[in-house]
């Protein structure tokens, strides 16, 4: 059995559609399952991975997990240890971590990675760059004012769509093969946040204009979803970023054997939300 956690986000809600569709025998954890969220024969559990109590019956029977932990379970002091004690302690083999590239250059900590290798089971990392779908921030803006508020407009990244991660992650899920690999995964092109309101505008008909924010405007607004450490890291990342963090990886298309979607793609798919 494959449990995957974090099982109704951006991520997790297709990665779980594709194992079953896969025929695997897959398990939905998620503060909020439900079965209408789910494709039949999928198990759902409700559990929250900051409570020990609901992580033995969440894993219980599991070979392989997916690991997604969001911001709230790091603000809230969360232990990505406990949570692959306790994933071993139910009998699992394998853990399959979704990351973040701020990892590799030193943006961000590196306990989760730590964790899961240090685990003495069998483990895959998946480093994912900025999210498509963080665009979505901008989706009231947008409706009401076809405008996009966002800080560093020309400084450009590969963002990557999260149903790339998500078939990454059912490939590696699937295949013991990637049992030890690290996985950076970006988009196929670097675009700036000027450009990806550009996008977004193709995709409605209409124009969507632009305003830059300062830092401090930024900071402002991010505080209010997610906690400090994360916010300042984030903007680090976006504002000054490394050199790794503006390449293309090729990994993507080396394991899906396409290239990854663009954002102009995946604004065209998700062009409601901002109608």
């Amino acid at each position: 059995m494959i449990v995957v956690t974090g099982a109704t986000g951006n991520v997790g809600r297709p990665l779980v559609q594709a194992l079953a569709a896969a025929g695997a025998q897959v398990r939905a954890v998620s503060r909020t399952a439900a079965a209408a969220d789910f494709p039949a024969g999928v198990e759902y559990r409700r559990a929250d991975l900051l409570r020990a109590d609901e992580l033995t019956p969440a894993f219980a029977g599991a070979r392989t997990v997916f690991l997604l932990t969001s911001g709230e379970f790091l603000g809230a002091g969360g232990d990505l240890g406990e949570v692959v004690d306790a994933v071993r302690s139910a009998g699992g083999r394998r853990v399959v971590l979704l990351s973040s590239q701020g990892v590799g250059t030193g943006n961000h900590p590196p306990d989760a990675e730590a964790a899961v290798r240090d685990s003495g089971l069998e483990w895959t990392i998946l480093r994912p760059g900025n999210f498509a779908s963080n665009a979505l921030q901008w989706a009231e803006s947008v409706r009401g004012e076809r405008m996009v508020a966002a800080p560093f407009a020309d400084i450009a990244l590969p963002v990557i769509d999260p149903a790339d991660i998500a078939a990454v992650a059912a490939t590696v899920l699937l295949d013991d093969v990637h049992s030890g690999e690290t996985y950076e995964l970006t988009g196929p092109e670097a675009i700036s946040p000027r450009q990806q309101a550009a996008a977004l505008g193709v995709a409605l008909g209409e124009p969507v204009r632009f305003t830059e924010l300062s830092r401090g405007q930024a900071r402002e607004r991010m505080l209010q979803f997610m906690p400090a450490p994360v916010v300042e890291a984030t903007l680090d990342m976006l504002g000054s970023p490394p050199p790794a963090l503006r390449q293309v990886s090729p990994h993507v298309e080396r394991l899906l054997g396409r290239a990854p979607h663009t954002f102009a793609a995946w604004s065209a798919r998700n062009s409601a939300a901002f109608a």
